[in-house]
């Protein structure tokens, strides 16, 4: 019993530390977006992807940041599924806006604005954050201080929007106030039963750190508007049996 009392105490303060933090229990699993990654759940606080916070994302080379956009419009495909749009800001866009399709995002969702320098990103995305009339806010830019982070989280924490920040070649890997880090590389793309083709797009996807949860790493790929599980080894391919799960 002195055992399981103990459990039962650590369980409150460890909600408690996480309300403080501003994570919130899910009570109703119909108001928090699912965003797929089922096989990351033991990762998140809560078991669920942390919305109404800041994630960041960092991309050494091109080809990550292609990657690592690819993810995010993923992961913007279930935050969106309440109809609101997302704000997409960029000092250097990439982003093939018809491309979103592919994730079930359709290019009117998504509100553009390029601007030349990372202060005036920050500024715009701050502006965005307050606003509860988005669903998401993803900035795309090089260079972010802890204090101008702090600023960043401070501002979802009031409206629950949530914030992505982008940090393509970014000079160092400073340390933000954001809730997760990630990293996400590009991995051969998988083709099943033999067919034609490119295939579906697969990732390696790093958490670095999480707060209040569990980093690590995992494969995903995507088909049919949905991230798919798969195991860490290389694969060219994935027999259809396997994956009949996720059709």
């Amino acid at each position: 019993m002195e055992g399981t009392a103990k459990k039962e105490i650590i369980k409150v303060l460890r909600e408690s530390i996480l309300k403080i933090e501003g994570f919130k229990s899910v009570t109703n699993e119909m108001d928090q977006p699912d965003c797929m990654l089922n096989d990351m759940a033991s990762a998140f606080p809560y078991g669920r992807f942390p919305t109404g916070a800041i994630h960041e994302f960092i991309s050494p080379t091109a080809a990550c940041a292609t990657s690592a956009n690819g993810f995010i419009a993923g992961l913007l495909s279930a935050l969106m599924a309440n109809g609101l749009p997302c704000l997409w800001i960029s000092t250097k866009r990439s982003l093939f806006p018809a491309g979103l399709k592919y994730y079930g995002i359709e290019p009117h969702q998504v509100i553009f604005i390029d601007v030349k320098k990372n202060k005036d990103a920050l500024w715009v995305m701050e502006q965005g954050l307050k606003c509860n009339a988005v669903a998401v806010v993803v900035a795309e830019l090089n260079e972010v201080s802890f204090s101008e982070s702090q600023r960043l989280q401070l501002a979802v924490e009031q409206s629950r929007v949530t914030g992505f920040l982008h940090r393509k070649r970014p000079h160092k890997e400073n340390t933000l106030a954001c809730v997760s880090r990630w990293k996400i590389r590009p991995k051969k793309s998988y083709i099943i039963d033999d067919l034609p083709g490119v295939g579906f797009p697969m990732w390696e996807v790093q958490l670095e750190k999480i707060r209040n949860g569990k980093p690590g790493k995992w494969v995903f790929g995507w088909r049919d508007k949905q991230f798919v599980s798969i195991p860490l080894t290389p694969l060219q391919k994935i027999p259809v049996l396997k994956m009949e799960q996720y059709g």
